[in-house]
């Protein structure tokens, strides 16, 4: 065999074994999204249902006049995000000012700029804390009623230029909605921190009974919103839940009883619905303003015992920045074809990267130090 044909044959053998190579790898691929299809079909979704869905969650923000004048900024950086479908405003749209209708309306003219739907789920700052004289002593039951008014004008639709369709469960609590995306089952529930509204109000040794019969009746308005959220994921075969409120219920600042009993029929109400569900459970709040990521009810959890449940392998939560750490949104993304249902990622707001810079440069260069 001469040198030319051997020089043929290596060629040959190298292209057969590339093709051989091409064709597993077309067959593997075939086989995991042929299965990913078959599994949506037999669950009835397909089309979108197969697609990546994504989220972006935000929250305690605006908390300061220098927030709220780059609101405007801060909707178009996520409006001109093309990967973001949806988002959830975790509730306070204020710090300590007064809780007025106009500021209301001006930060619902904010929202109503957002493209995608908006679900927002509201916070104590703007109707629970009312009542502190920096809050103006306003009567917070009235407020909870005139933000109602303000901030869902129409029952079972979401904020938003387009705004989508949303269930809800008792007509007298209408910021609670559940939906569903991307086989994933959503509910926004409505809890605030601290003690879920029962901090005793100016001028009282105890919550009102008006401010207890408020808090029963939205407590138990919340774990029916959470219990339907968990029946559409089973009955629809979701993979996964999704929860959106704005009280941190594992906040390290508790120190007694008092400050963790109004939200343990919510988490006992969790507890027992993860446990029957097959998929994880995510929680998204707001409240403590800074980033954590845990399994609060994991075995060996303090919370376990906190609130009189049994561990969990399914539930996780995200608490989100907010107030000065408000410089990011968390961009959430479902992926159809994997294992982990979600990943997430904090993105920085273009407001805080500017400053950041201009920071970096005002700051004075250190003195060289004597050798």
């Amino acid at each position: 065999m001469n040198g030319v044909d051997q020089r043929r044959r290596v060629v040959v053998a190298a292209s057969i074994g590339t093709t051989a190579l091409l064709v597993i790898l077309a067959l593997i691929i075939g086989l995991v999204v042929w299965r990913s299809y078959q599994a949506s079909v037999e669950s009835g979704c397909t089309g979108k249902c197969l697609e990546r869905y994504t989220f972006a969650v935000i929250g305690d923000f605006p908390y300061s006049s220098q927030q709220l004048k780059e609101l405007p900024a801060i909707i178009d950086q996520i409006n001109n995000d093309p990967d973001v479908s949806l988002v959830a405003h975790l509730g306070d749209i204020k710090e300590d000012q007064p809780c007025t209708t106009s500021y209301y309306r001006e930060i619902k003219k904010q929202f109503d700029t957002f493209e995608d739907p908006l679900v927002y789920t509201f916070g104590d700052n703007e109707w629970a804390d009312c009542y502190k004289e920096s809050d103006g002593n306003r009567d917070p039951l009235e407020r909870l009623s005139t933000l109602r008014k303000v901030f869902v004008p129409q029952r079972e639709q979401t904020l938003g230029q387009n705004s989508e369709r949303v269930q809800i469960q008792d007509r007298k609590y209408p910021e609670n909605v559940t939906f569903s995306h991307a086989r994933v089952s959503f509910g926004a529930f409505h809890t605030t921190g601290p003690r879920n509204g029962l901090v005793r109000w100016h001028g009282q040794e105890a919550p009102t009974p008006a401010q207890r019969a408020e808090v029963k009746q939205r407590t138990a308005a919340n774990i029916k919103t959470i219990r339907a959220t968990f029946e559409a994921a089973r009955s629809e075969d979701q993979r996964a839940v999704v929860l959106f409120t704005q009280a941190d219920m594992f906040a390290t600042y508790f120190k007694s009883r008092a400050d963790s009993a109004p939200f343990a029929p919510i988490v006992r109400a969790i507890s027992d619905e993860a446990r029957n569900f097959s998929g994880p459970v995510y929680l998204f709040n707001g409240d403590t303003h800074q980033y954590v990521n845990d399994e609060p009810l994991s075995s060996g959890s303090e919370w376990l015992k906190t609130y009189g449940v049994r561990p969990l392998t399914n539930f996780s939560r995200v608490t989100i920045d907010g107030d000065e750490n408000g410089k990011n949104y968390l961009k959430v993304t479902i992926r159809p074809d994997f294992s982990k249902v979600m990943s997430w990622t904090r993105v920085e707001f273009t407001t805080a990267a500017a400053a950041r810079r201009a920071s970096a440069r005002n700051s004075p260069t250190p003195s060289p130090t004597p050798s």
